[in-house]
């Protein structure tokens, strides 16, 4: 089974290099965020470019979700590869059935509080339809991920050090799969 997740992984990996690619209607898309700026929590800017140099897991949270749980199991994976330059970036989102119902500041507390949550939470955020937030935008339409909208809460990101996107994994691939550790491991060593 570990082979076939690094199998995987190398396959990933080596269809992701380019920062530019052409889409199916030839239009150029942008495989990279460091030019993206979000905003945190507590209302600061950030700029996405602040995390080069690291590689990072995106995924959009909410706290009454089914995958709820999957945030003791990315806290976890955080504490595994944080001291060799991971990070974990998490964007509250309420698109899917409302389940994400809190403000900021709550959702703070509950990922806290129940979960033991130490990476960084951003400001909520809407990843569907017209409002969608520019991370979102690029991370649904480039030729890594293709252009698709997100599935449902606690789908993932993976981008590397120096701000492109590796791949996508979908809402029900639990953290703690030996294909994040391979492919975290990957992007760490580059």
């Amino acid at each position: 089974m570990r082979l076939l997740s690094v199998i995987i992984a190398a396959v990933i990996l080596f269809c992701s290099f380019e920062i530019y690619a052409q889409n199916k209607s030839g239009a150029k898309l942008k495989n990279n965020i460091n030019d993206i700026v979000v905003k945190d929590a507590d209302g600061k800017k950030v700029k996405l470019s602040d995390y080069s140099g690291k590689v990072l897991l995106i995924v959009n949270t909410a706290s009454e979700c089914g995958f709820t749980p999957q945030l003791k199991d990315l806290q976890a994976l955080y504490e595994m590869f944080r001291d060799r330059g991971f990070e974990i970036l998490a964007f509250p989102c309420n698109d899917f059935g409302g389940q994400e119902p809190l403000n900021n500041k709550e959702i703070k507390e509950f990922c806290t509080e129940n979960y033991g949550v130490t990476f960084k939470i951003f400001d909520k955020v809407k990843i569907l339809g017209k409002d969608k937030s520019p991370l979102y935008q690029r991370l649904t339409n480039n030729s890594v991920t293709e252009k698709s909208d997100i599935k449902w809460n606690f789908e993932k990101f993976l981008i590397a050090k120096d701000g492109r996107i590796v791949a996508r994994m979908p809402s029900n691939l639990n953290p703690m799969n030996d294909i994040f550790w391979v492919l975290i491991d990957e992007e760490i060593i580059r």
